[in-house]
């Protein structure tokens, strides 16, 4: 059981299929971890049960804040939770997991909302706002020999982020994947997606992937 403060973003389909991947991703030894977007902590969680030495949760929600502080904390697990921009708050360090959910609904609007729960999923017209700012820094905030985890639709273009990831020099693949049904937020836009070409008509369901992207080189 998860606290969930209302307006912080429930764990689904999505979440507990990066959760299994992280379970089967034999994280290394004494990981240090990146949970980006942390929510419910869900994650945080899965990763200090799966052997992090050290969990790092990012939010920029005050609720999903406390929410992961007390839902790792009444577990007594390895987790720092801060608020924030989650690529900010991790510049200059490295990490050797990176975890990821981030927002990616194609919504009508090109700018993403910078208050409210739908944070938690709008992602500009293509879906792409937030996956392409974790691809492109990914690389730069991994440690040799890390890891990156990163779930999101097919409708955003999973080819895009697999291109994405082995620009920045990291080895990338799909490692899980899952058919699910459109949710309320997917249903309620189905007018816009058949529009925009992202799904066919009377399409009512949607492909996740786990994506995984590694830096191959040994430490200096």
């Amino acid at each position: 059981m998860l606290l969930r403060p209302p307006g912080v973003y429930r764990p689904q389909a999505d979440t507990w299929l990066l959760a299994k991947a992280i379970e089967q991703a034999a994280l290394p030894s004494e990981a240090r971890v990146l949970d980006i977007g942390a929510g419910t902590g869900a994650l945080s969680v899965a990763a200090a049960r799966a052997g992090a030495a050290e969990v790092t949760a990012v939010d920029v929600s005050r609720r999903a804040v406390l929410a992961t502080w007390f839902n790792t904390a009444v577990r007594g697990l390895p987790v720092r939770v801060r608020r924030g921009d989650a690529l900010d708050v991790a510049a200059g360090r490295r990490f050797d997991v990176i975890l990821a959910n981030p927002p990616y609904v194609p919504c009508e609007r090109p700018d993403v909302p910078d208050a409210g729960p739908r944070r938690a999923w709008d992602a500009g017209l293509d879906g792409r706002a937030m996956v392409n700012r974790v691809t492109a820094l990914a690389p730069l905030l991994l440690a040799p020999r890390g890891l990156i985890l990163i779930v999101h639709s097919q409708l955003c273009g999973v080819d895009r982020t697999l291109h994405q990831l082995r620009g920045g020099g990291l080895k990338a693949s799909v490692v899980a994947r899952a058919i699910e049904p459109f949710g309320p937020v997917m249903r309620g836009r189905v007018d816009f997606l058949e529009r925009a070409g992202l799904i066919e008509p009377g399409q009512r369901h949607e492909q996740l992937v786990v994506i995984r992207g590694d830096r191959t080189e040994p430490p200096a």
